[in-house]
């Protein structure tokens, strides 16, 4: 059974779980956890906003609440990455190619870090952007197979996977506490409001 099941149980209990799960994280040591677990603790300390999903219908849903919940249904979505695109095409909000005219990033990634709860994205994700360039506002769609334990692992994954041409602007985001600014640790990084849409397919 999947950790995250063993987290966050049934639906009737979800909320109190996560409720559970984000007080004792700061309690727990993330060296001696599961990779998926040690990557939830992780992210949650950075400030993500963590969203476990079953299936498809619950990544859509909580998509769907995201967009809701932050007023974007009448904004523009910065789409980079073709098959994501492709992807959550029934979806109504308008999107950009164009950083400055959009209110958020949708986006995938290459891995998920577990030893410091970030996320390695590159150019098959942003392009050539750089992190400053790109919206505040990020939601990121990931599956738990892109777990891997360091940010090595993560390049070894990348260079496995492009056989023919290795993306380019390799880069991590760690950074999600939008009003955290005076954490030394974040100085000179771009900091994101980030979501994540996790969906559970092992």
């Amino acid at each position: 059974m999947s950790v995250f099941r063993k987290i966050f149980g049934s639906k009737t209990d979800a909320s109190k779980d996560k409720t559970n799960e984000k007080d004792q994280s700061q309690f727990l040591d993330a060296t001696s956890m599961p990779i998926d677990e040690a990557f939830t603790v992780n992210f949650n300390a950075n400030g993500g906003k963590f969203l476990y999903c079953e299936n498809n219908d619950e990544v859509e849903n909580y998509l769907e609440h995201i967009i809701e919940e932050n007023n974007w249904s009448k904004k523009k979505a910065l789409i980079l990455n073709k098959q994501l695109k492709e992807k959550f095409k029934k979806f109504k909000f308008g999107t950009t190619q164009k950083s400055k005219e959009a209110d958020f990033l949708f986006t995938s990634c290459e891995s998920l870090i577990a030893n410091d709860g970030s996320l390695l994205i590159s150019s098959n994700q942003i392009a050539e952007k750089k992190l400053a360039e790109l919206p505040e506002n990020f939601i990121v769609y990931a599956t738990t197979s892109q777990f891997v334990s360091t940010i090595s692992e993560g390049l070894q994954g990348i260079k496995a996977q492009s056989k023919t041409k290795i993306p380019y602007n390799i880069t991590t985001i760690k950074h999600f506490k939008a009003n955290d600014t005076n954490d030394f640790l974040s100085y000179g990084s771009s900091t994101k409001n980030l979501y994540l849409l996790l969906l559970e397919d092992l």
